[in-house]
């Protein structure tokens, strides 16, 4: 019975500091979210934030993987199907301002950042992870390098041609994928 009080505080209060982080981000950008700030906002104590996160990354990547409510595809027997919904909700959170700054901020960083890189790694493998199970009913499996050519052309029209993805392009993304043998 303790622990089941102890786990839905412990909820209650990362949902708190997700939600605080989330609006603190986009209001103060990626390098003035500290840990005090955060704290202060979140009405909680820093040794709390870093229980949860243990590191600044460590907390962007939660900000990317919670983010907002988009909506979610269903799994499904049609790859085609499938990947185009999962392609379409990943082109939602991106449009997402909190989970854009924490993308960016992480990618900025990757190269000379061991955190930022490693969280860009656990980022992706939770996402394909996300998209194999969604395409459990399928004879499809999304490799390391599929996912890579799937979620690429939505990943730099968002943030390198700093343009709209459309559904043509989600489209005509999952057909070329389709139209490789798997693996």
């Amino acid at each position: 019975m303790d622990g089941e009080r102890e786990d839905a505080r412990v909820r209650r209060t990362r949902t708190k500091v997700i939600a605080v982080a989330r609006d603190l981000l986009v209001e103060v950008g990626p390098l003035n979210l500290t840990y005090t700030l955060l704290s202060e906002r979140a009405a909680v104590t820093r040794q709390t934030l870093y229980r949860h996160w243990p590191t600044i990354e460590s907390l962007l990547v939660d900000l990317v993987l919670v983010g907002p409510e988009v909506g979610y595809p269903e799994p499904g027997d049609d790859p085609h199907v499938v990947v185009v919904g999962f392609l379409t909700s990943l082109r939602a959170g991106m449009d997402d301002p909190t989970t854009a700054a924490a993308l960016i901020a992480l990618a900025a960083q990757a190269d000379v950042d061991v955190a930022s890189a490693a969280a860009l790694r656990a980022i992706s493998a939770d996402r394909r992870a996300a998209l194999n199970t969604l395409l459990s009913g399928t004879m499809r499996q999304v490799t390391e390098n599929e996912f890579a050519q799937l979620v690429g052309p939505v990943f730099v029209q968002r943030f390198i041609a700093r343009s709209a993805v459309t559904d043509q392009l989600i489209a005509d993304t999952v057909t070329a994928w389709l139209g490789r043998p798997p693996g």
